[in-house]
C-alpha cells in the first residue's frame, strides 16, 4: 500500500504553507484510520469464513472421505489464510503510516478522553443537575400559570362578545319594529 506524500511531485517539502500541510496530514491520516478500520473488518470477516471452513471441513483420519473435496477445501483454506496475512501486513503499515503521521503531535493524557466524573464533580454536578430540574419545573409553573390565565381572559371575551351581539341583535329588533 503505498500513500501520497505531502508535498506534490516535483514541488519542494517547503512549497505547502503550515496550515495546508497541517491540514494534508489530517486528511491523510484520517484516511489512513479509515483504511485501517476497512482491513480489520476484512480480517474479521476472512476469519470467520476460516472457521466456516474449519467447521465444514473433516480430517483425513482415515474415514472414507473424497480426496478431491478435502484438496479444494484444503486450498481455499490455504487461500483464505495467504490473504489473511496479507492484510495483517497492510495493517501494520497503516499503523506505523499513522504513528508515524501523528508523531510531532502532544499525547493527550487517556484520562482526558476518557469521560468519567470525580467523586468531588459529582456533588456539584448534581447540584447543577438539580438546579435545572427547578428552574424547569418553576418555568414549566409559570407557563401553565399564564395558560390558565389566558384562559380566563379568553372565556370573559366569549362572554362579552355574546353581550355585544345580544346588544345588536336587540337594537336591530327595536328598530326593525320601529319601521
Amino acid at each position: 500500500m503505498s500513500t501520497p506524500p505531502l508535498a506534490g511531485a516535483g514541488m519542494p517539502p517547503g512549497a505547502f504553507s503550515g496550515t495546508q500541510a497541517q491540514a494534508a496530514r489530517e486528511v491523510n491520516t484520517a484516511s489512513l484510520c479509515r483504511i485501517g478500520q476497512e482491513t480489520v473488518q476484512d480480517i474479521v470477516f476472512r476469519t470467520m469464513e476460516i472457521f466456516q471452513l474449519l467447521r465444514n471441513m473433516q480430517l483425513p483420519n482415515g474415514v472414507t472421505y473424497h480426496a478431491g473435496t478435502y484438496q479444494d477445501r484444503l486450498g481455499k483454506l490455504q487461500e483464505h489464510l495467504r490473504q489473511l496475512s496479507i492484510l495483517f501486513r497492510k495493517l501494520r503499515l497503516v499503523y506505523d503510516k499513522c504513528n508515524e503521521n501523528c508523531a510531532g503531535l502532544d499525547p493527550i493524557p487517556i484520562e482526558q478522553l476518557i469521560p468519567y466524573v470525580e467523586e468531588d464533580g459529582s456533588k456539584h454536578d448534581d447540584r447543577g443537575a438539580a438546579s435545572q430540574l427547578r428552574f424547569a419545573s418553576e418555568e414549566r409553573r409559570e407557563i401553565m400559570e399564564v395558560n390558565k390565565k389566558l384562559k380566563q381572559k379568553n372565556q370573559q371575551l366569549k362572554q362579552i362578545m355574546d353581550q355585544l351581539r345580544n346588544l345588536i341583535w336587540d337594537i336591530n329588533a327595536m328598530l326593525a319594529m320601529r319601521n
